[in-house]
């Protein structure tokens, strides 16, 4: 009985020995497919990056051909400004050309920060392993914000401007003399139709 008590822990050790092994296995393939595919990395440079993370996806004419593998920053001496560096890898038979545009894309309204690559049209030079790219950076969202208060100003002062009767539309709406004007233009219209086909002839001035 101890024997046979022995075996059948044996023979399930074995299982869930193989069960976590193919777990593992499924784990890798899933979640880093690098190790199967082969590739190169590439830099990306930013000022500002609004939210991009680490495994992020990079995507080339909006396809998925890569992922995000590491942000580090890096600081100009001359500026003294750190710039962001963004190392993307790419599957290997991607090609991007060095004239290409480079943003931080978002999916969805507030969704997951990407980085979205359109290709250029000089495919005869393309960056190479290790080299970097210029993105263009993001608007944050204090400026967004910045910006729909300005136009919420503006707006508000020509709306007091117009109720005060100012400016062309202010005069339309509130100032009679122009309405005034504009009745007695097509009430002669309508008596004299045809100085509409016929220019009035202008009297020459005094010497």
């Amino acid at each position: 009985m101890i024997f046979g008590k022995t075996k059948l822990e044996l023979k399930l050790g074995v299982f869930v020995f193989v069960g976590m092994v193919i777990l593992v296995l499924f784990i890798l393939l899933i979640g880093d497919f690098q190790t199967w595919t082969s590739g190169y990395e590439v830099n990306f440079l930013f000022n500002f990056v609004n939210g991009v993370k680490i495994g992020a996806p990079v995507r080339f004419s909006g396809v998925d051909v890569g992922e995000v593998k590491a942000i580090k920053f890096l600081l100009n001496p001359p500026e003294l400004k750190p710039k962001v560096q963004i190392v993307g890898w790419v599957k290997k038979e991607i090609k991007i050309p060095l004239d290409s545009t480079v943003w931080v894309n978002t999916l969805g309204l507030l969704g997951e920060k990407y980085i979205e690559v359109m290709p250029g049209e000089d495919f005869q030079n393309h960056l190479a392993k290790g080299e970097s790219l210029v993105g263009h950076d993001p608007i944050a969202m204090h400026e967004v914000a910045q910006l729909a208060k300005n136009i919420a100003g503006d707006l508000d002062e020509s709306l007091v401007k117009i109720k005060n009767g100012e400016g062309t539309i202010g005069k339309l709406l509130y100032d009679d003399t122009i309405y005034n004007e504009l009745e007695a233009l097509v009430k002669d219209v309508r008596r004299h139709p045809w100085k509409l086909f016929f220019k009035t002839k202008e009297k020459p001035e005094k010497k």
